[in-house]
Protein backbone atom coordinates (compact mmCIF):
# COMPACT_ATOMS: atom_id res chain seq x y z
CA UNK A 1 0.00 0.00 0.00
CA UNK A 2 1.15 3.56 -0.84
CA UNK A 3 3.66 2.40 -3.43
CA UNK A 4 4.33 4.74 -6.34
CA UNK A 5 3.37 3.10 -9.64
CA UNK A 6 4.46 4.53 -13.00
CA UNK A 7 1.91 4.47 -15.84
CA UNK A 8 3.64 6.90 -18.23
CA UNK A 9 6.84 8.90 -18.59
CA UNK A 10 5.58 11.53 -16.14
CA UNK A 11 2.33 10.00 -14.89
CA UNK A 12 1.98 7.86 -11.77
CA UNK A 13 -0.46 6.80 -9.13
CA UNK A 14 -0.04 6.00 -5.46
CA UNK A 15 -1.65 2.67 -4.61
CA UNK A 16 -4.11 3.38 -1.81
CA UNK A 17 -7.78 2.68 -0.94
CA UNK A 18 -8.69 5.42 -3.45
CA UNK A 19 -5.82 5.76 -5.91
CA UNK A 20 -3.97 9.09 -5.77
CA UNK A 21 -2.78 10.33 -9.15
CA UNK A 22 0.56 12.09 -9.58
CA UNK A 23 1.76 14.08 -12.59
CA UNK A 24 5.34 15.39 -12.89
CA UNK A 25 4.77 18.50 -14.99
CA UNK A 26 8.31 19.86 -14.66
CA UNK A 27 11.68 18.37 -13.72
CA UNK A 28 11.09 18.40 -9.96
CA UNK A 29 7.55 19.81 -9.72
CA UNK A 30 4.52 17.57 -9.33
CA UNK A 31 0.83 17.81 -8.70
CA UNK A 32 -1.55 15.29 -7.16
CA UNK A 33 -4.92 14.13 -8.38
CA UNK A 34 -6.74 13.74 -5.03
CA UNK A 35 -4.98 13.24 -1.71
CA UNK A 36 -6.24 10.07 -0.05
CA UNK A 37 -8.56 9.50 2.85
CA UNK A 38 -6.84 11.11 5.84
CA UNK A 39 -3.77 12.73 7.41
CA UNK A 40 -1.88 9.42 7.41
CA UNK A 41 -2.36 9.10 3.65
CA UNK A 42 -1.08 12.65 3.23
CA UNK A 43 1.97 11.90 5.36
CA UNK A 44 2.85 8.81 3.32
CA UNK A 45 2.52 10.77 0.08
CA UNK A 46 4.76 13.53 1.45
CA UNK A 47 7.40 10.95 2.33
CA UNK A 48 7.27 9.56 -1.21
CA UNK A 49 7.76 13.04 -2.63
CA UNK A 50 10.68 13.74 -0.33
CA UNK A 51 12.38 10.49 -1.36
CA UNK A 52 12.12 11.56 -5.00
CA UNK A 53 13.14 15.17 -4.35
CA UNK A 54 9.87 16.41 -5.86
CA UNK A 55 8.05 19.61 -4.93
CA UNK A 56 4.26 19.45 -4.58
CA UNK A 57 2.74 22.52 -6.22
CA UNK A 58 -0.96 21.66 -6.29
CA UNK A 59 -3.66 19.12 -5.54
CA UNK A 60 -6.45 18.75 -8.08
CA UNK A 61 -9.48 17.18 -6.45
CA UNK A 62 -11.71 15.17 -8.76
CA UNK A 63 -14.61 15.55 -6.32
CA UNK A 64 -15.19 16.21 -2.65
CA UNK A 65 -15.88 12.77 -1.15
CA UNK A 66 -13.87 12.43 2.04
CA UNK A 67 -11.72 9.55 0.78
CA UNK A 68 -10.44 11.81 -2.02
CA UNK A 69 -9.78 15.01 -0.06
CA UNK A 70 -8.81 13.60 3.34
CA UNK A 71 -5.09 14.34 2.90
CA UNK A 72 -5.67 17.90 1.68
CA UNK A 73 -5.30 19.72 4.98
CA UNK A 74 -2.12 17.94 6.02
CA UNK A 75 -0.40 18.36 2.66
CA UNK A 76 -1.43 21.99 2.33
CA UNK A 77 -0.07 22.78 5.79
CA UNK A 78 3.16 20.89 5.18
CA UNK A 79 3.92 22.12 1.66
CA UNK A 80 1.88 25.27 1.08
CA UNK A 81 0.44 23.71 -2.08
CA UNK A 82 -2.68 25.11 -3.68
CA UNK A 83 -5.85 23.04 -3.99
CA UNK A 84 -8.31 23.22 -6.86
CA UNK A 85 -11.73 21.63 -7.30
CA UNK A 86 -14.81 22.09 -9.50
CA UNK A 87 -17.37 24.65 -8.31
CA UNK A 88 -19.72 22.66 -6.03
CA UNK A 89 -16.92 20.27 -5.09
CA UNK A 90 -14.85 23.30 -4.03
CA UNK A 91 -17.62 24.39 -1.65
CA UNK A 92 -17.86 20.90 -0.12
CA UNK A 93 -14.06 20.75 0.21
CA UNK A 94 -13.98 24.10 2.01
CA UNK A 95 -16.89 23.11 4.29
CA UNK A 96 -16.69 19.30 4.64
CA UNK A 97 -19.73 19.10 6.94
CA UNK A 98 -21.76 19.57 3.76
CA UNK A 99 -21.13 15.96 2.74
CA UNK A 100 -22.73 14.19 5.74
CA UNK A 101 -25.40 16.92 5.83
CA UNK A 102 -26.29 16.26 2.19
CA UNK A 103 -26.31 12.49 2.67
CA UNK A 104 -28.42 12.64 5.84
CA UNK A 105 -30.74 15.42 4.67
CA UNK A 106 -30.27 17.56 7.77
CA UNK A 107 -27.70 18.28 10.45
CA UNK A 108 -25.69 15.04 10.75
CA UNK A 109 -25.37 13.36 14.15
CA UNK A 110 -21.96 12.45 15.50
CA UNK A 111 -22.33 8.95 14.06
CA UNK A 112 -21.86 10.49 10.59
CA UNK A 113 -19.28 13.15 11.41
CA UNK A 114 -16.21 10.94 11.01
CA UNK A 115 -13.31 10.84 8.57
CA UNK A 116 -15.01 8.48 6.14
CA UNK A 117 -17.78 11.00 5.45
CA UNK A 118 -16.29 14.31 6.65
CA UNK A 119 -12.72 15.29 5.85
CA UNK A 120 -10.73 18.03 7.55
CA UNK A 121 -11.14 21.52 6.09
CA UNK A 122 -8.74 22.74 3.43
CA UNK A 123 -8.56 25.93 1.37
CA UNK A 124 -9.69 25.03 -2.13
CA UNK A 125 -9.89 27.33 -5.14
CA UNK A 126 -12.00 27.06 -8.27
CA UNK A 127 -10.64 24.63 -10.85
CA UNK A 128 -10.40 26.09 -14.36
CA UNK A 129 -8.40 25.16 -17.42
CA UNK A 130 -6.07 28.05 -16.58
CA UNK A 131 -5.20 26.56 -13.17
CA UNK A 132 -3.86 23.34 -14.70
CA UNK A 133 -0.17 22.83 -15.53
CA UNK A 134 0.89 22.43 -19.13
CA UNK A 135 0.29 18.88 -20.31
CA UNK A 136 -2.82 18.23 -18.23
CA UNK A 137 -6.51 18.70 -19.05
CA UNK A 138 -9.73 18.11 -17.14
CA UNK A 139 -12.57 15.83 -18.27
CA UNK A 140 -16.12 16.34 -16.91
CA UNK A 141 -17.38 13.07 -15.37
CA UNK A 142 -20.64 13.96 -13.57
CA UNK A 143 -23.01 11.43 -12.08
CA UNK A 144 -21.23 9.84 -9.13
CA UNK A 145 -21.08 13.22 -7.44
CA UNK A 146 -22.13 16.76 -8.31
CA UNK A 147 -19.40 17.98 -10.68
CA UNK A 148 -16.80 15.25 -10.59
CA UNK A 149 -13.98 15.50 -13.12
CA UNK A 150 -11.16 13.32 -14.34
CA UNK A 151 -7.85 14.30 -15.91
CA UNK A 152 -5.81 13.40 -18.97
CA UNK A 153 -2.04 13.92 -19.04
CA UNK A 154 0.31 14.42 -21.99
CA UNK A 155 1.32 10.76 -21.53
CA UNK A 156 -2.22 9.82 -22.60
CA UNK A 157 -3.03 8.59 -19.12
CA UNK A 158 -6.63 9.19 -18.01
CA UNK A 159 -7.51 9.39 -14.32
CA UNK A 160 -11.18 8.42 -13.95
CA UNK A 161 -11.87 9.09 -10.26
CA UNK A 162 -15.01 7.25 -9.04
CA UNK A 163 -16.91 6.81 -12.29
CA UNK A 164 -16.17 3.06 -12.35
CA UNK A 165 -16.19 0.27 -9.80
CA UNK A 166 -14.30 -2.99 -10.23
CA UNK A 167 -16.21 -6.21 -10.83
CA UNK A 168 -15.30 -7.29 -7.28
CA UNK A 169 -16.64 -4.06 -5.78
CA UNK A 170 -19.86 -4.33 -7.76
CA UNK A 171 -20.37 -7.79 -6.31
CA UNK A 172 -19.63 -6.58 -2.76
CA UNK A 173 -21.49 -3.25 -3.06
CA UNK A 174 -24.12 -3.80 -5.77
CA UNK A 175 -25.77 -0.43 -5.14
CA UNK A 176 -22.84 1.92 -5.76
CA UNK A 177 -23.26 5.50 -4.59
CA UNK A 178 -24.75 7.77 -7.26
CA UNK A 179 -25.98 11.34 -7.25
CA UNK A 180 -27.38 11.74 -10.79
CA UNK A 181 -28.32 8.50 -12.53
CA UNK A 182 -28.77 9.89 -16.05
CA UNK A 183 -25.54 11.89 -15.88
CA UNK A 184 -23.76 8.75 -14.68
CA UNK A 185 -25.09 6.64 -17.57
CA UNK A 186 -24.03 9.37 -20.00
CA UNK A 187 -20.56 9.53 -18.41
CA UNK A 188 -20.17 5.76 -18.76
CA UNK A 189 -21.08 6.07 -22.45
CA UNK A 190 -18.37 8.72 -22.78
CA UNK A 191 -15.79 6.62 -20.93
CA UNK A 192 -16.53 3.52 -23.02
CA UNK A 193 -15.58 5.48 -26.15
CA UNK A 194 -12.39 7.00 -24.74
CA UNK A 195 -8.97 6.18 -26.11
CA UNK A 196 -5.82 6.38 -23.99
CA UNK A 197 -2.63 4.46 -23.31
CA UNK A 198 -3.71 3.82 -19.71
CA UNK A 199 -6.82 4.37 -17.60
CA UNK A 200 -6.59 4.79 -13.82
CA UNK A 201 -9.91 4.42 -11.97
CA UNK A 202 -9.76 5.20 -8.26
CA UNK A 203 -11.41 1.93 -7.23
CA UNK A 204 -10.47 -0.53 -9.97
CA UNK A 205 -7.16 -1.74 -11.40
CA UNK A 206 -5.35 0.47 -13.90
CA UNK A 207 -5.97 -0.87 -17.39
CA UNK A 208 -5.35 -0.24 -21.08
CA UNK A 209 -8.93 -1.24 -21.97
CA UNK A 210 -11.84 0.44 -20.17
CA UNK A 211 -14.93 -0.08 -22.35
CA UNK A 212 -15.90 -3.49 -20.96
CA UNK A 213 -15.77 -2.25 -17.35
CA UNK A 214 -17.76 0.84 -18.28
CA UNK A 215 -20.48 -1.35 -19.84
CA UNK A 216 -20.48 -3.64 -16.78
CA UNK A 217 -21.07 -0.64 -14.52
CA UNK A 218 -23.79 0.61 -16.83
CA UNK A 219 -25.59 -2.73 -16.80
CA UNK A 220 -25.46 -2.76 -13.00
CA UNK A 221 -27.25 0.60 -12.91
CA UNK A 222 -30.02 -0.80 -15.10
CA UNK A 223 -30.21 -3.93 -12.95
CA UNK A 224 -30.67 -1.89 -9.76
CA UNK A 225 -33.22 0.37 -11.47
CA UNK A 226 -35.24 -2.61 -12.69
CA UNK A 227 -35.29 -4.16 -9.22
CA UNK A 228 -36.45 -0.86 -7.70
CA UNK A 229 -39.20 -0.66 -10.33
CA UNK A 230 -40.18 -4.27 -9.57
CA UNK A 231 -40.42 -3.55 -5.83
CA UNK A 232 -42.60 -0.52 -6.56
CA UNK A 233 -45.24 -2.34 -8.62
CA UNK A 234 -47.45 -1.99 -5.58
CA UNK A 235 -47.26 1.44 -3.87
CA UNK A 236 -44.53 1.43 -1.23
CA UNK A 237 -43.12 3.95 1.24
CA UNK A 238 -39.43 4.76 0.97
CA UNK A 239 -38.31 3.06 4.20
CA UNK A 240 -40.01 -0.20 3.20
CA UNK A 241 -38.44 -0.03 -0.26
CA UNK A 242 -35.01 0.53 1.28
CA UNK A 243 -35.48 -2.41 3.65
CA UNK A 244 -36.50 -4.67 0.76
CA UNK A 245 -33.42 -3.63 -1.23
CA UNK A 246 -31.08 -4.40 1.67
CA UNK A 247 -32.64 -7.85 1.99
CA UNK A 248 -32.64 -8.45 -1.80
CA UNK A 249 -28.94 -7.63 -2.16
CA UNK A 250 -27.83 -9.15 1.15
CA UNK A 251 -26.57 -5.80 2.49
CA UNK A 252 -25.88 -5.12 6.16
CA UNK A 253 -27.59 -2.03 7.55
CA UNK A 254 -25.67 0.48 9.65
CA UNK A 255 -25.93 4.26 9.83
CA UNK A 256 -23.29 4.89 7.14
CA UNK A 257 -24.84 2.38 4.73
CA UNK A 258 -28.28 3.75 5.51
CA UNK A 259 -27.33 7.24 4.32
CA UNK A 260 -25.14 6.14 1.38
CA UNK A 261 -27.56 3.60 -0.05
CA UNK A 262 -30.57 5.65 0.98
CA UNK A 263 -29.30 8.74 -0.84
CA UNK A 264 -28.57 6.62 -3.91
CA UNK A 265 -32.03 5.05 -3.93
CA UNK A 266 -33.59 8.52 -3.74
CA UNK A 267 -31.54 9.46 -6.81
CA UNK A 268 -32.83 6.38 -8.63
CA UNK A 269 -36.40 7.28 -7.68
CA UNK A 270 -35.93 10.84 -8.95
CA UNK A 271 -34.60 9.48 -12.26
CA UNK A 272 -37.41 6.93 -12.53
CA UNK A 273 -40.00 9.66 -11.91
CA UNK A 274 -38.46 12.14 -14.36
CA UNK A 275 -37.66 9.63 -17.12
CA UNK A 276 -39.88 6.60 -16.64
CA UNK A 277 -43.18 7.74 -15.17
CA UNK A 278 -42.70 6.64 -11.56
CA UNK A 279 -45.79 7.80 -9.66
CA UNK A 280 -46.01 9.49 -6.28
CA UNK A 281 -49.12 8.83 -4.18
CA UNK A 282 -50.01 10.65 -0.96
CA UNK A 283 -52.17 8.60 1.37
CA UNK A 284 -52.97 9.22 5.04
CA UNK A 285 -49.82 11.24 5.69
CA UNK A 286 -47.57 8.88 3.72
CA UNK A 287 -45.77 9.30 0.41
CA UNK A 288 -45.69 6.13 -1.67
CA UNK A 289 -43.88 5.25 -4.89
CA UNK A 290 -45.44 3.23 -7.70
CA UNK A 291 -43.79 2.12 -10.93
CA UNK A 292 -44.79 3.58 -14.27
CA UNK A 293 -43.86 2.40 -17.76
CA UNK A 294 -41.30 -0.40 -18.38
CA UNK A 295 -37.71 0.84 -18.27
CA UNK A 296 -36.47 -0.72 -21.52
Amino acid sequence: MYELVGVGKDSYYVQSPAKIGLFRWAETKVCLIDSGNDKDAGRKVRQLLEEKGWELTAIYNTHSNADHIGGNQYLQKQTGCRIFAPRIEMDFTNAPVLEPSFLYGGFPPKDLRHKFLMAKESRAELLTDQTLPEGMEQIPLPGHFFEMVGFRTRDQVVYLADCLASRENLEKYPISFLYDVQAYLDTLDQVAKMEADMFVPAHAPATEEIASLARLNQEQVWRVAEIIAELCREPVVFETLLQKLFVRFGLEMDFQQYVLVGSTVRSYLAWLRDRHGMEIIFDEGRMLWRSGAPLR
